[in-house]
């Protein structure tokens, strides 16, 4: 039995969430997000509380009722908090500047490098750290996926673009023969 899907959504306050046909939808604002069950759970909003339940007795059944829990809880998250990563960049001469709606990343190749701002998100740079925001969990975490793909971290010198909280294990160069 799912722990996950067992759990009902706490609604935050200034949320309003409804039902339409199989779509959760949710607004904070003019903020709207919707999330498509298929008809794959079963939902029932309770004043400030969303609980999903099982639609059959299916293996299958099992995990979209915890997806779609862990879904929905992620939208709420998102139009209360919001979510946000940092990535640090290392190295001579690396750089990030955001024009507009451009990231531009000088990462030691020849030519710049522009990334498009993704709707919905909202990215500063100070010093050496980018800081991506935005209300959908999914979306943050590409960006800074997509990112930090252009130069990932090396292990030799740590030199390229790496979460603030990962960890780079470090490899000792080559060692002087005699």
């Amino acid at each position: 039995m799912s722990r996950v899907g067992k759990m009902p959504v706490t609604v935050a306050n200034g949320i309003e969430v409804s039902l339409d046909g199989t779509c959760l939808v949710a607004k904070k604002g003019n903020l709207e997000k919707r999330l498509e069950t298929h008809g794959r759970v079963k939902v029932s909003i309770d004043g400030s509380e969303v609980t999903f339940s099982r639609v059959g007795e299916e293996k299958q059944d099992a995990a979209y009722w915890g997806t779609y829990r862990s879904l929905f809880n992620n939208i709420i998250i998102g139009l209360d908090k919001g979510y946000e990563k940092s990535l640090e960049i290392n190295g001579v001469g690396y750089r990030a500047a955001v024009n507009g709606k451009v990231l531009n990343l000088q990462l030691g190749f020849s030519h710049p490098i522009d990334y498009e701002i993704p709707e919905g998100l909202e990215m500063k740079v100070e010093k050496n750290i980018i800081t991506i925001k935005g209300t959908d969990k999914q979306a943050v975490g590409q960006a800074a996926a997509e990112i930090r793909a252009f130069r990932p971290p090396e292990p030799y010198k740590g030199k390229g673009v790496k979460y603030t909280d990962e960890h780079i294990i470090r490899k000792a160069g080559k060692a002087a023969s005699k």
